[in-house]
């Protein structure tokens, strides 16, 4: 499989640093004296008052000084109240443990073994790991004399609770949507598929951030080639911060030019686990609910998670009036310049007629009429989307009815114009995807300004263009297109149309090695009844 490599001298460092050259990197070790070591981070961390170092004293006599630092709000202080500084102060008192608490080798081993009552516990021995960990909310255990210490996991913070998607909403389907916590959509989608091929690979990506990155693909069923250049993509990324999955997608994607996105997104686990199910490989990003999803095809931005949850002679008229509905938002508005501008010998006379009288009274060509509406209504979308959500639907519904109606009496624009438009911008929502619906809306003005100039031989031309541009596409080494084109036979199951689920015997092919899905025969119609 040909991959398409990405180069970027700005944010991308190549070749990456070997693991050899990684382990040789120093780092600044961990001093034996305590009070250095917090004096380091207090220095270092510019004596933020959210940094809480609390020293105490431990051992038999409290012989031994010790340290336990921890961010505010981004710990559990219960926890850390009620096994960590509890156990270490109180509850070994009178114990055989306090003997062992005094100055020998083994302290560490002894305190991480018999006193730590939590669950996640590594070994400190350097001050960049203190801080990329001090700093994600594990507190930190050092004690005096002793060049290493303790990771406690202890990281808890106010996040979002599981809710139901917003921005792929469905009729019928599971309502819980992805959240901001990494760890919380990691357990969302292992929920769905209980399988031990499920594997995840974790990474941290970005200098400043340092954002958690998980890799998730079932073994067996992905490409490894696609794993591989995934990983090979993201170990390149050299930025300060990773703030959404957005800049993932922008700086491992194949075209960065193009107006169609080679990458999918959802905030829904059951479109996710369907994607993993078919040998993608899904990447979560800590800190939004929105997973990318590679290799991503043409045809996957108008499939549904809901048409695999309704009958299949429903979902393929449904999916059938989405295609429609994009060639709508694309070519409307073009079409009828052309009609209106070059080609009147096509419409009916009556109809002409009509078009006529409306259009005596218009100042403006057919051309300026278009992009007059149509800027407007792109303003009035995006005022609707910026504003709350207690007007903002109001206001798009009465804004586009006040202006719409306005300018046809002001003699500025046609009836059929505002027709016309509002039709193309009510086609634009039924993509199920919004990435695909902005491609469509900048697109459309493309081919606007050929039919203006060159009426259906522009349309024409263009449409070639954009047909060859989707055929150049590769997501990940796999053709955008596909299985259209290159035209797949037996992947026609699940494109345009959608055949039963039992049909479906079979995964994409060039997205996964391991072809076979199922093998369900559906039960014969039953024969009680019959006479005998």
């Amino acid at each position: 499989m040909g991959f398409l490599k990405k180069k970027n001298n700005i944010v991308l460092k190549s070749p990456p640093p070997s693991p050899q050259e990684k382990e040789s990197e120093e780092k600044t070790a961990l001093n034996s004296n305590l009070q250095e070591n917090i004096q380091k981070i207090k220095e270092t961390l510019g004596k933020s008052e959210d940094i809480i170092i609390r020293e105490i004293r431990i051992g038999k006599d409290g012989s031994l000084k010790a340290a336990v630092v921890y961010t505010d709000g981004l710990s559990d202080a219960a926890s850390l109240q009620n096994f960590i500084l509890e156990t270490l102060m109180l509850d070994i008192k009178g114990t055989s443990l306090e003997n062992d608490l005094t100055p020998n080798p083994n302290i560490i081993n002894t305190l991480k073994d018999f006193a730590m009552t939590v669950g996640e516990i590594k070994d400190l021995n350097n001050f960049d790991d203190l801080f990329s960990h001090l700093l994600s909310g594990d507190a930190i255990l050092m004690l005096d004399g002793y060049t290493n210490g303790l990771i406690i996991g202890n990281k808890h913070w106010a996040e979002r609770g599981v809710t139901e998607a917003t921005a792929q909403s469905v009729v019928r389907g599971p309502r819980e949507g992805f959240t901001e916590n990494l760890r919380i959509n990691t357990a969302l989608v292992r929920r769905i598929i209980k399988d031990p091929n499920l594997w995840m690979e974790s990474k941290v990506v970005g200098k400043r951030s340092k954002t958690n990155i998980a890799i998730m693909y079932i073994k067996g069923v992905a490409d490894e080639g696609v794993v591989k250049e995934l990983n090979s993509r993201l170990d390149k990324i050299n930025i300060d911060g990773i703030l959404e999955s957005a800049y993932i997608e922008e700086l491992i994607q194949d075209s960065q030019y193009s107006p169609f996105p080679t990458m999918y997104n959802s905030e829904r686990p059951d479109v996710v686990s369907a994607a993993l199910l078919q040998g993608r490989v899904a990447i979560l990003v800590d800190g939004t609910p929105f997973v990318l999803m590679v290799p991503a095809l043409f045809v996957q931005f108008f499939q549904s998670t809901e048409d695999y949850y309704q009958r299949a002679i429903m979902a393929t008229l449904i999916r059938l009036l989405r295609y429609f509905s994009f060639l709508i938002s694309l070519l409307f508005p073009a079409f009828y310049i052309a009609i209106i501008t070059f080609h009147q010998e096509t419409i009916p006379p009556s109809l002409l007629m009509s078009l006529a009288a409306q259009r005596e009274k218009v100042p403006f060509p057919a051309f300026i009429e278009v992009m007059i509406m149509e800027i407007a209504f792109e303003i009035l979308r995006e005022a609707g989307l910026r504003m709350p959500r207690v007007v903002g639907a109001a206001m798009s519904i009465v804004g586009g009815f006040v202006i719409g109606t306005a300018a046809v009496e002001a003699g500025i624009i046609s009836a059929a114009m505002v027709i016309v438009v509002s039709l193309t911008a009510i086609s634009s929502f039924v993509a199920p995807l919004y990435d695909i619906a902005i491609a469509g809306r900048m697109l459309r003005f493309v081919f606007i300004a050929l039919a203006a100039m060159f009426g259906f031989y522009g349309m024409t031309i263009g449409f070639i263009a954009l047909i060859l541009h989707l055929c150049s596409l590769r997501s990940f080494g796999v053709p955008f297109m596909s299985p259209l084109a290159p035209f797949n036979l037996s992947d026609q199951k699940d494109t345009i149309i959608r055949l039963p689920v039992w049909k479906m015997k079979t995964r994409p092919q060039g997205i996964s090695k391991n072809k076979v899905r199922e093998n369900y025969t559906p039960p014969k119609p039953s024969e009680k009844g019959k006479d005998e």
